[in-house]
């Protein structure tokens, strides 16, 4: 970092529980609010990316030692997750923060709703009318929201060994993705209705049936270069890990009862990469002959942010066949230049302006581990199936059955690939 950046940087050492080291931080904020900054409001963001833990004492002693008075300025709370590890866990950690600050001033943090195809997913959905009258059970097929690494746990199996992959990236990431994709208009687009619609759809959700999901740990890459999970020193010997997990979610409402989301997401995989998928269903009776191919709405969320739609057309020439081809935005080609800034940037900038819209407000939290708790404490209890896959394949043999048994056509996107 440039020696200036350093300048501005001043730092404390304290314990968690213990009021010293708070009141040193205080001190220090102070002396900057009373030099070039005299006579503004004190507003203060604070950042906790911190173990659960030791949350109730940080939040505890930061509102009790450095939190300005309300004359002064406003405080924010931004924290980081793992947000617990169940609907228990999830409920004791809001008990402990909840007494010290109010819901209004707590911004629980997921990056992925600070990415910009992710923020894009609302006016995507509202802002154009052709998709507003097809995105219903009526024209939409299936829904698969992937998430894809190319790398393990590489070092850090110790702490990824008492998660698993979803905890980690599915009951946040992927399910915010999900809630954005099949949530209803808003009465408006503040902040606070756009939590409400995202709450309404995550109570339309079923927990998921622990008897219909694909799990799996990764194994040596064929060529034996690439190491097994249990291969990791960090990894317990013999450990039932799950780094590979996909299943259905349904939301049992007049818009999308009977259409499958299928979130799939797995370390040790063939790429790196984020998803969704929207299958339509296919055309009755076209032109030409044989079946028309599905149409097919994709929204890439990284890398290469891009949005495309795949159609049908007639074949140039002398010939009556169908061609599949892409109406293609990718922005980088679009937009040429343009800077899209990190999440983490994008969100906090929104922490500073009070706009919680891309924050997880607590109800939502709560009903989000209720559809998930089951499926995590079965695996917790070694009661479930995990299969082996190759390090560097695509996941577990029995990945593509699956997703043809619940509508969705992977063929679609493999023949996109051949064709790119």
């Amino acid at each position: 970092m440039r020696e200036l950046r350093w300048r501005r940087m001043i730092s404390e050492d304290g314990l968690y529980d213990k009021d010293e080291g708070f009141i040193e931080l205080r001190k220090h904020i102070e002396e900057f609010e009373n030099g070039p900054h005299k006579g503004l409001r004190r507003n203060r963001l604070f950042y906790l990316a911190l173990p659960p833990s030791v949350f109730g004492d940080v939040a505890a002693h930061v509102k009790h030692n450095v939190y300005p008075s309300k004359q002064d300025g406003m405080a924010r709370m931004i924290i980081e997750k793992p947000f617990g590890e169940d609907l228990d866990t999830s409920r004791a950690l809001q008990q402990k923060i909840a007494p010290e600050w109010p819901e209004e001033e707590v911004y629980r943090i997921d990056h992925y709703l600070g990415k910009e195809m992710v923020k894009n997913l609302i006016y995507l959905r509202f802002n154009n009318q052709l998709f507003n009258a097809i995105w219903n059970k009526e024209n939409i097929a299936a829904v698969r929201i992937t998430l894809k690494e190319p790398f393990g746990t590489e070092g850090r199996g110790g702490y990824f060994d008492d998660i698993g992959i979803i905890r980690d990236v599915m009951q946040n990431h992927l399910l915010q993705v999900m809630t954005l994709v099949a949530m209803e208009r808003p009465v408006s687009f503040t902040p606070e209705d756009i939590r409400d619609e995202k709450v309404k759809v995550l109570k339309a959700m079923p927990e998921i049936d622990v008897n219909d999901v694909v799990l799996g740990q990764y194994g040596k890459s064929v060529d034996g270069s690439k190491p097994a999970y249990t291969d990791d020193d960090t990894v317990p010997k013999g450990s039932n890990a799950v780094t590979f997990a996909a299943f259905p979610l349904t939301v049992e409402n007049d818009r999308w009862s009977g259409v499958p989301f299928i979130l799939s997401a797995g370390k040790a995989l063939d790429e790196a990469l984020v998803e969704v998928r929207i299958q339509f269903r296919p055309s009755v009776s076209g032109a030409g002959p044989g079946v028309t191919p599905h149409n097919e709405l994709v929204i890439r969320i990284q890398p290469n942010e891009a949005i495309y739609f795949t159609v049908n057309t007639k074949q140039p020439g002398f010939t009556n066949k169908v061609a599949v081809n892409q109406l293609d935005l990718t922005y980088k080609d679009k937009y040429k230049g343009a800077r899209i800034p990190e999440a983490y940037e994008a969100l906090i900038l929104d922490a500073l302006r009070a706009d919680h819209s891309n924050f997880v407000r607590d109800d939502e939290l709560d009903v989000s581990w209720k559809i998930f708790t089951p499926l995590l404490h079965h695996i917790d209890a070694k009661k479930a199936t995990v299969e082996s896959y190759p390090y560097g394949s695509t996941g577990p043999d029995s990945l593509s059955n699956f997703l043809k048994s619940h509508g969705y056509l992977d063929d679609l996107a493999s023949s996109e690939k051949a064709n790119l």
